[in-house]
């Protein structure tokens, strides 16, 4: 059985971490096979994707506690830069990524959440970093993307707790964007993806590459940043199909991605 399941439906790819015996935790195999599903996406034809568990119970309920709890110092900082090599893969897609947290989402599933563009949950979902209670820190990028997410002192909070929060939490502090009664998430999470696949790709990847870039540099050298982005979609197919259609008071014909 396959750990890491992939689908492309037109412009849309679904990834599926499928361990829903062990509530979809991350382990060496789901890793690899992740990373080699990231690898896989035809870029040009997918304009979103969709991050989920399998099953009903869980997002990605951490990292896999069997495998790592007779890891060596060398291994175990080696098995927290394999997956921050994978997450970071992940965030960096040039196209939108969305994750739909039905479940739990702790530890290494809150991480994995954590890097892509989007989150929405099921109000039954549980976000959380619970690593120092099993005498750890956050492995897999926990301890950077909370803060950057929420705020500096709630990361502290969260993580220094290691306190788990119930999906209402999430959204009021920022973690995700809506929440959606379970057996309306994945349709939530369609219409979301549908909507984006349907902007003009190269104005939404130049917006992506501008936000991330950006949140790492000073507004001077990030609004440079953005000045690039938006010059590099005039004279694009794209760009005089939208602005004409806006003119012409039309309906603008589907983008061509070029």
């Amino acid at each position: 059985m396959s750990l890491v399941l992939y689908e492309q439906k037109e412009a849309i790819g679904y990834i599926t971490i499928n361990r829903p015996e062990a509530l979809n935790a991350l382990n060496s195999g789901v890793l690899e096979e992740l990373d080699k599903v990231l690898d896989a996406i035809d870029l040009e034809s997918v304009r979103c994707v969709i991050v989920r568990g399998a099953g009903e119970k869980s997002f990605v309920a951490g990292a896999d506690i069997a495998q790592m709890k007779g890891l060596t110092k060398a291994e175990g900082e080696a098995f927290g830069k394999r997956g921050n090599d994978v997450f970071r893969k992940l965030e960096t897609l040039p196209i939108p990524t969305i994750a739909a947290v039905g479940g739990y989402a702790l530890g290494g599933g809150c991480e994995l959440a954590m890097a892509c563009d989007i989150r929405i949950a099921s109000d039954t979902a549980v976000f959380g970093q619970p690593e120092v209670g099993l005498g750890i820190t956050p492995g897999f990028g926990g301890t950077q993307r909370l803060a950057r997410l929420v705020s500096p002192g709630m990361a502290k909070q969260l993580i220094y707790t290691a306190r788990n929060i119930k999906a209402d939490e999430a959204l009021r502090i920022g973690l995700v964007n809506a929440l959606y009664p379970l057996d309306e998430l994945y349709a939530a999470a369609d219409k979301l993806a549908s909507t984006i696949a349907a902007n003009a790709p190269i104005a939404v990847r130049a917006s992506k590459k501008a936000i991330n870039d950006g949140l790492q540099l000073s507004i001077d050298e990030a609004i440079v940043v953005e000045e690039k982005a938006f010059g590099s979609c005039f004279e694009t197919a794209d760009q005089q199909e939208g602005m004409g259609a806006f003119l012409e008071k039309r309906k603008h014909a589907p983008f061509a991605n070029k």
